[in-house]
C-alpha cells in the first residue's frame, strides 16, 4: 500500500468536509446560469430566484458525491498515448493559454501566434515527460470566428498525445466537436475515441457559478464528452487569508461543480482540479510560484482521496521572468511536494511570469523535471532480486560492480539519464561551450523542431478540415525565421 505525504490529520480532513457542507448549506453559491439553477432546484437544493443564491442541503451533496467515478481517462489521436489517472499518474500536462511567448530567435517577449502553437505541439509530442498537450498559448492571428480553432487545429495537427482545450460558447463547442469528427473520419469514430478533453472553470471564487463556463460544462456532460472543472481560490483576494479557510472554501466550490455534473449525468468522470494560491499582500501579486500553492495542492489531494476521485491541477508554476534559479526552485519544490502527496495530474510546462508567457527552453527544462517526478513515483521497485544479496556476496569486500552483468543489465533503467542536466567535469563542460541550462535547452529545442513530424495529418484529412472551415490558419510546422 502506498503511503502519501500529508499535511492534514484524518480528523482535519473530516472537519474540512464538514466545513464545506456548512458553507454550501448556510452560505450557498451565486449561480448565474438558469439551467444550473433549475437542475439544483429539481434535485432538492434551495434556490432563491431573486438573488440567484443556491443553498445545498447536506443530504443532496452526500447523495451526489458518491456518484463520482474513481478514474478519468485522457485519450490521444494515437491510443498508445491514452492515460488514465490515478493508475497512470503522475500525468503531466502543459500549462495553457499564455497570451505571450519568448521569441525563440530574438529572445524577446511578443504576442503568440498559431505557427508558434504548431511548433510547441511538435515539441511536446517529442518530449517524453509530457502526457497531455493543453494548448500553451493563444493565437493573435486567429481569424474572426476561429478563436478556438486557430489554437486547436495546429495543436492536433502536430501532436498525437491527448489535447486539452476549452471553448467560448456552445456554437464554438459544436465547431470543436465537428473538427474532432473530421479528423477521426466520422462522428462515430470520434465518439468511440474522443481525443480532445474539455476544461472549464465554472466556479469563480468566491462562491460564484458563472454563466458561460457553467453552460459549457453542462453541454459537454449532457453529451458524454470528456470534461472536468478547475477551482481557483486566491487567499487574501477571493478566499480567506488562511490555508485552512481557502481549503474549506475551495473544497465547497469543487463539491458544487461536481454535484452539478452528477445531476446532469450520474457517473460522469471528473478530476478534482485546482489552482490555489496565496496572494502576495505587499502588492496583491498573483503568487502562483509560492510554496503555499504546493502546500494547498497537497491538502486538496487529501480531500480528493477522501472522495475517491483523481486530482491535480496547476502546480509547478513560477513567477520568474526567465529560466533562472527562481524558475527552477519554484517549479521543483511544489511539484515534488504534490507528487509525494499523491497528486495525479500536474499542469506544468513552459510557462513563466505567472502563466502569462511561454518559453521553449522552459518547456524542455520542465520535461526533465517531469521525468524526475515520474522516476520518484516509480519508487524503489523493491524485491528480493533487487536487494541483490547474491551479487553483493559474489563481488565481496573491495570488489567492483561496474562490469558485473547485474549492473550492465540495469545501467539504463535504474537511474534517470538526463539529456539536459550537465554531469561533465568542469573541463568537459568548458570544452562543450560552457553553456548554461537555458542554452542547452534551446539547443535541444532546435534539434527537435528540425525532426520529421509523425503527427501531421494525411493530405485527405487536412483537405477535409480546410474545406469545412474556410479561412482557417495553416497549422504547418516550420522552423522560425532566422533559424
Amino acid at each position: 500500500m502506498i503511503t502519501f505525504a500529508s499535511l492534514l490529520t484524518p480528523e482535519q480532513v473530516e472537519r474540512v468536509h464538514e466545513a464545506s457542507l456548512e458553507i454550501l448549506e448556510n452560505v450557498g453559491l451565486l449561480v448565474r446560469n438558469e439551467k444550473a439553477r433549475d437542475l439544483f432546484a429539481r434535485y432538492g437544493c434551495r434556490v432563491d430566484g431573486e438573488t440567484q443564491i443556491v443553498k445545498f442541503p447536506r443530504a443532496v451533496v452526500e447523495q451526489f458525491r458518491t456518484l463520482m467515478p474513481a478514474s478519468f481517462t485522457f485519450r490521444g489521436r494515437d491510443p498508445q498515448y491514452d492515460r488514465t489517472i490515478p493508475q497512470d499518474g503522475p500525468v503531466v500536462v502543459t500549462g495553457s493559454s499564455a497570451p505571450n511567448i519568448i521569441d525563440p530567435v530574438t529572445g524577446c517577449e511578443r504576442r503568440s501566434r498559431s505557427d508558434d502553437i504548431a511548433r510547441i505541439a511538435h515539441l511536446i509530442n517529442e518530449l517524453p515527460g509530457y502526457d497531455v498537450f493543453s494548448v500553451s498559448t493563444l493565437a493573435e492571428d486567429a481569424p474572426p470566428g476561429h478563436f478556438t480553432l486557430a489554437r486547436l487545429y495546429p495543436a492536433l495537427m502536430n501532436c498525437l498525445k491527448p489535447v486539452r482545450s476549452t471553448a467560448s460558447d456552445v456554437s464554438d463547442a459544436e465547431e470543436v466537436l465537428r473538427l474532432g469528427s473530421l479528423i477521426a473520419g466520422s462522428d462515430a469514430a470520434y465518439r468511440e475515441h474522443p481525443f480532445i478533453t474539455h476544461h472549464f472553470c465554472p466556479v469563480v471564487s468566491p462562491l460564484t457559478m458563472d454563466y458561460a463556463s457553467t453552460e459549457l460544462l453542462i453541454f459537454f456532460v449532457e453529451r458524454g464528452w470528456p470534461v472536468y472543472p478547475s477551482i481557483v481560490p486566491n487567499a487574501g483576494l477571493t478566499s480567506p487569508m488562511t490555508l485552512a479557510g481557502t481549503l474549506a472554501q475551495g473544497n465547497a466550490e469543487f463539491l458544487a461543480a461536481a454535484v452539478l455534473m452528477q445531476m446532469v449525468q450520474a457517473g460522469t468522470p471528473l478530476i478534482y482540479s485546482t489552482l490555489p494560491t496565496v496572494a502576495d499582500m505587499r502588492s496583491g501579486a498573483y503568487a502562483s510560484g509560492g510554496i503555499e500553492c504546493g502546500m494547498l495542492h497537497m491538502a486538496f489531494a487529501q480531500m480528493a482521496r477522501y472522495y475517491n476521485v483523481p486530482c491535480g491541477g496547476y502546480i509547478g508554476l513560477t513567477n520568474a521572468k526567465i529560466n533562472d534559479a527562481q524558475s527552477g526552485f519554484e517549479t521543483g519544490m511544489s511539484t515534488l511536494a504534490g507528487l509525494l502527496a499523491g497528486v495525479d495530474m500536474l499542469n506544468l510546462g513552459g510557462l513563466l511570469d505567472a502563466l502569462k508567457v511561454f518559453d521553449f527552453a522552459k518547456a524542455v527544462i520542465d520535461d526533465e523535471i517531469a521525468q524526475m517526478l515520474k522516476r520518484v513515483k516509480r519508487g524503489f521497485e523493491f524485491s528480493e532480486e533487487n536487494l541483490a544479496l547474491d551479487v553483493i556476496a559474489e563481488i565481496g569486500p573491495g570488489g567492483a560492480f561496474m562490469v558485473h552483468r547485474h549492473t550492465v543489465k540495469r545501467m539504463k533503467t535504474t537511474a534517470l539519464l538526463p539529456k539536459l542536466a550537465d554531469r561533465d567535469s568542469r573541463d568537459g563542460w568548458e570544452k562543450k561551450g560552457a553553456l548554461d541550462t537555458h542554452a542547452r535547452a534551446m539547443t535541444r529545442v532546435r534539434e527537435i523542431l528540425a525532426r520529421d513530424n509523425p503527427a501531421v495529418f494525411a493530405p485527405e484529412v487536412d483537405a477535409r478540415i480546410r474545406s469545412a472551415f474556410e479561412g482557417l490558419v495553416l497549422g504547418n510546422l516550420e522552423l522560425p525565421e532566422g533559424w
